[in-house]
């Protein structure tokens, strides 16, 4: 693949969407990534193949240009010097490529494992941790939402940004992500109202905090699935995600889009739905089929489906509600190639 004319600097993936058959595979799509001129490689974490720290390195080295972006690890699943650690020796390895990304987690996961929850304090606190340490200084003492420790202290001589990021989802979290993260992640399957809202919400928390709200760039993280995938992939990286969501933490999620809560509550019922858990990963296409007859077509509909052109819309659709950024969700690389050559064509 010869490289491209420009850098399409607000569009992004998800390197090893979904279930990997090897987390090799990331050495690839990150290469071809950064060849169809995309912008970031989102990395996020599931503990059995996708560690974060491992595949951030793997794919800054496989890499030149394009930003690597963990969206996202957990803040008190690491000592803090171990995250700064990770932080800076990606920093140094990319060339000042790496932005560290956090989010909450999924509570369920969390008390399954024993992983305390994470609260928006913490989060606020942790980023001022990291702040501190890349500005050189030492910590002596602390003790705050984070956790206390007698000492955290990186290096004398780094005086730096360390760019960072934040998933959110709820009105707390955006307005923390306003006021003192470098970008925002928001959440696959908002609708076109929430996605404005969001938008809204995290720059009007900036500019409260006397920050430049162009400052804060929001990533839209929309599904992106054309028609030149096979059915059963498209079922799966629709229908499939959206119900796993649903399964993880639907009430928050229909809750926020303003959605049919006893329609949740009737998904959440079906035998499929309660007794396949992660239907993203394992569920058959019988099984999806079937659960694709529970679920509202409005509520799948925040996505860009169709052909490279509708998918092309689409996404510029969410540049028109605020977003400063698209994360073509749930695509490879190969799956996203005639996409970004339409985006490409139609841009000219």
């Amino acid at each position: 693949m010869t490289a491209p004319d420009s850098v399409l600097e607000n569009l992004g993936f998800y390197t090893l969407a979904g279930q990997p058959a090897t987390s090799r595979d990331l050495l690839a799509e990150v290469s071809q990534g950064e060849a169809l001129g995309l912008g970031t490689a989102f990395i996020s974490e599931r503990y059995n193949k996708k560690e974060a720290a491992v595949l951030s390195g793997a794919a800054a080295a496989a890499s030149e240009r394009i930003i690597v972006q963990t969206a996202a690890t957990n803040h008190n699943t690491r000592h803090p010097m171990v995250t700064a650690g990770f932080a800076r020796t990606m920093q140094s390895l990319s060339g000042g490529r790496f932005v560290l990304g956090l989010g909450r987690g999924i509570p369920g996961l969390q008390d399954a494992f024993g992983i305390p929850r994470i609260t928006t304090t913490q989060l606020e606190d942790f980023a001022g941790i990291m702040r501190r340490l890349f500005r050189g200084e030492v910590i002596l003492g602390h003790d705050g939402p984070a956790g206390s420790w007698p000492v955290l202290h990186l290096d004398a001589s780094l005086d730096e940004h360390l760019p960072m990021s934040l998933v959110a989802f709820g009105p707390q979290t955006l307005k923390l992500a306003g006021r003192c993260f470098d970008e925002v992640i928001l959440h696959t399957f908002f609708t076109d109202e929430t996605t404005a809202k969001a938008v809204k919400t995290v720059k009007e928390a900036a500019e409260q905090a006397g920050r430049d709200p162009a400052s804060v760039k929001v990533w839209s993280c929309f599904a992106t699935v054309s028609d030149h995938v096979p059915a059963d992939r498209r079922l799966m990286k629709l229908v499939g995600r959206l119900a796993t969501y649903l399964q993880g933490y639907g009430e928050l999620l229909v809750r926020t889009n303003g959605w049919d809560t006893e329609v949740l509550k009737r998904i959440l019922a079906d035998p499929i739905v309660s007794g396949v858990r992660g239907l993203d990963i394992v569920g058959t296409t019988e099984q999806l089929e079937h659960v694709a007859t529970l679920i509202p077509q409005e509520w799948l509909a925040p996505s860009a489906t169709g052909s490279p052109r509708q998918c092309v819309d689409a996404i510029r659709n969410q540049f028109d509600l605020g977003c400063d950024g698209v994360i073509m969700h749930g695509a490879t690389p190969t799956e996203l190639e005639p996409i970004v050559a339409e985006y490409r064509r139609v841009a000219r």
